[in-house]
């Protein structure tokens, strides 16, 4: 059975290596000339760059599966979650935010009580939250700037809900999903009414004892130790075709795929790339599905290297960075301080900052010369931090289009998406536009392709 995978990223390389486990040798077509998709890292004087995503989850269980089946769990390494501090700006300055915020949840009183980040009106209305009863009726899907505005009120989205999100997703609270992107908050206030009383009632029955696990893990030299790994164990069991997919269509048996002028026959296909690129090449497969797949949105982003010699820099507050509410937001959208947050990626004689750009209604960021974003994010990072020095190095790259967006009603989006493939054997789709964007959810949904493809074939 011949299977085709169009996308060489991490969800294409899973799908592969899931193939190649269950005795397939699949074809990986991808238009970039290396495979790894979003996943690149580098090192530059002793120091690991990350790209595109720097780590994921652990609560999220499949790729920390994959690692470990691979060989690679001994590269491991999770976050300093004990020195975790994350700053929001507010008026020009970083606010630490306070103790026992599970996300923009409070659980601790005292700390938020005396926070500079949140008027006393909102810390009130926080308290009085916890008193909500739960809804008469299931709620209708919902923007995060709704839900969150009817829980704790407007300033909560703006100066938590709003920065965490668009730091994580490159989105628009205003539009995001509550049921897509907080699902676990739909749940708790279906179930209590109060998100402040689920959320303690669900620490309270935690299994207690043992080491709490970190709350991001990466490996020790990059996530391309993956990515490179994966692609050792599929080499001699599969081929890869440099070049660009130009659709797709069905044949009697299976499915024909143009590539670089050629049409290559396959018994299954496997969209691993974004979902507005697999719409695109299956007009011709089912014209609803498409439209289905290239309505799915997706924002652009910029990430920023920034490598300073430790003599040469100001000080660096103790934590792991700072997010830039929009209502405080010129271009840098946040901060990481990549040496406090995890080990084993900047020597002692070097700080690196990792910033980010772009995002949901900004990506006209992306056109601005290096030269410029440099400049305007040095500016920033003057106003925040207080210094200024010139890099010992930069490293800029630019996302286009690369970030699924999940609107009100993605859901139910996904749900026809997933209804119309049921009558089209053999194709699957899979990748962080349906039911998660991280690393985890690629592994996890690309694998799932890969065994039911399996699972179909009669052989």
């Amino acid at each position: 059975m011949r299977t085709l995978i169009i996308g060489g990223g991490i969800t294409g390389l899973s799908a592969a290596y899931e193939l190649v486990k269950g005795g397939s040798k699949p074809t990986i077509i991808e238009a970039q000339p290396v495979l790894g998709g979003v996943i690149q890292t580098e090192t530059v004087e002793g120091c690991v760059l990350e790209g595109g995503p720097d780590s994921f989850l652990a609560a999220k269980p499949a790729a920390n599966e994959l690692i470990r089946e691979v060989g690679l769990g001994d590269q491991l390494i999770g976050s300093k979650d004990h020195e975790r501090v994350t700053y929001l700006v507010k008026g020009g300055r970083l606010i630490p935010l306070p103790d026992g915020l599970m996300m923009m949840v409070p659980t601790r009183i005292l700390p938020v009580a005396f926070s500079p980040l949140l008027s006393w009106g909102t810390k009130m209305r926080m308290g009085l939250e916890y008193f909500r009863k739960p809804p008469a009726v299931p709620m209708a899907d919902r923007s995060v700037e709704e839900f969150i505005t009817d829980h704790y009120g407007r300033e909560t989205v703006d100066y938590l809900a709003e920065p965490l999100l668009a730091g994580v997703y490159g989105g628009s609270a205003a539009r995001l999903s509550v049921n897509s992107v907080l699902t676990r908050f739909v749940e708790l206030e279906s179930k209590y009414g109060s998100l402040t009383r689920g959320v303690l009632e669900a620490k309270r029955r935690a299994p207690k004892g043992g080491a709490a696990a970190p709350l991001f893990q990466t490996l020790k030299g990059g996530l391309t130790q993956l990515t490179g790994e994966l692609q050792r164990r599929i080499q001699g069991q599969s081929e890869v075709i440099t070049g660009r997919a130009e659709r797709v269509e069905r044949r009697e048996s299976g499915y024909s795929v143009r590539v670089n002028g050629e049409d290559i026959q396959a018994d299954a296909v496997i969209m691993a790339c974004p979902a507005w690129q697999a719409g695109a090449l299956l007009g011709s497969v089912d014209e609803r599905l498409a439209g289905l797949l290239e309505g799915v949105e997706y924002s652009s982003s910029i990430t920023m290297a920034l490598g300073y010699r430790r003599e040469q820099c100001g000080r660096i507050p103790p934590g792991f960075g700072f997010l830039v509410p929009l209502k405080e937001r010129r271009s840098l959208v946040a901060c990481t301080f990549v040496g406090a947050k995890f080990p084993y990626r900047v020597p002692d004689s070097h700080v690196m900052l990792r910033c980010f750009l772009g995002g949901a209604g900004d990506e006209a960021i992306l056109d601005w010369s290096d030269d410029d974003l440099v400049a305007v994010v040095r500016s920033e990072l003057k106003r925040l931090l207080g210094w200024d020095a010139a890099p010992a190095f930069t490293r800029i790259r630019r996302w286009r289009r690369s970030m699924a967006q999940y609107p009100v009603g993605h859901a139910a989006r996904v749900r026809q998406i997933r209804e119309i493939l049921t009558g089209l054997p053999g194709l699957e789709v899979a990748g962080n536009a349906y039911e998660g964007i991280g690393i985890p959810d690629c592994v996890r949904t690309g694998r799932a392709a890969a065994r039911a493809v399996i699972a179909a074939d009669p052989a």
